[in-house]
């Protein structure tokens, strides 16, 4: 039996554990999770990067909690596409007031071109949650509540 393969003779595999991640395959995951300010400003990994595995974004939204975020000029999910850093949402300070939710593809929670945000990231990149690069660091704000809908993809 090969045992990268479970259950054996289904085809593929549908999970299994990466390193310290337990990875389900084409099965749609939503993981919310509270980050503070300080780790949005040093940037955050909210998925890992795993050998064999693409992250695959289906949506993505986020509430400022504790004040309104300001001074950066955005907070961004970050991974990588053809070997260079990627974007696939851009949320403007502007929208993250307190408690107001911010959906990708709104007002200021921009997206990149013809669905790009919602195709397959790079092999082993993770995706996190960063300020806009250069510029201040965001202020006021205790963090952002980022749920994040994905599915992992097999290489």
């Amino acid at each position: 039996m090969n045992s990268r393969l479970y259950p054996e003779g289904s085809g593929s595999t549908r999970s299994r554990n990466i390193g310290a991640s337990f990875v389900e395959f084409g099965v749609t995951k939503t993981q919310r999770t509270r980050v503070t300010t300080a780790q949005i400003n040093a940037g955050f990994v909210l998925l890992p990067a795993l050998p064999g595995v693409k992250w695959r974004i289906v949506d993505c939204n986020m509430i400022a909690y504790g004040g309104a975020a300001v001074t950066a000029t955005s907070v961004d999910l970050l991974g990588t596409k053809s070997g260079a850093a990627s974007r696939p949402l851009v949320v403007a300070v502007a929208a993250l007031t307190q408690s107001a939710l911010v959906r990708m593809g709104a007002v200021n929670a921009v997206i990149l071109a013809d669905g790009a945000s919602f195709t397959s990231h790079d092999t082993r990149t993770a995706i996190s949650v960063v300020k806009q690069s250069g510029g201040s660091n965001l202020t006021t704000a205790t963090g952002i509540d980022v749920s994040l809908t994905y599915v992992a993809d097999q290489t």
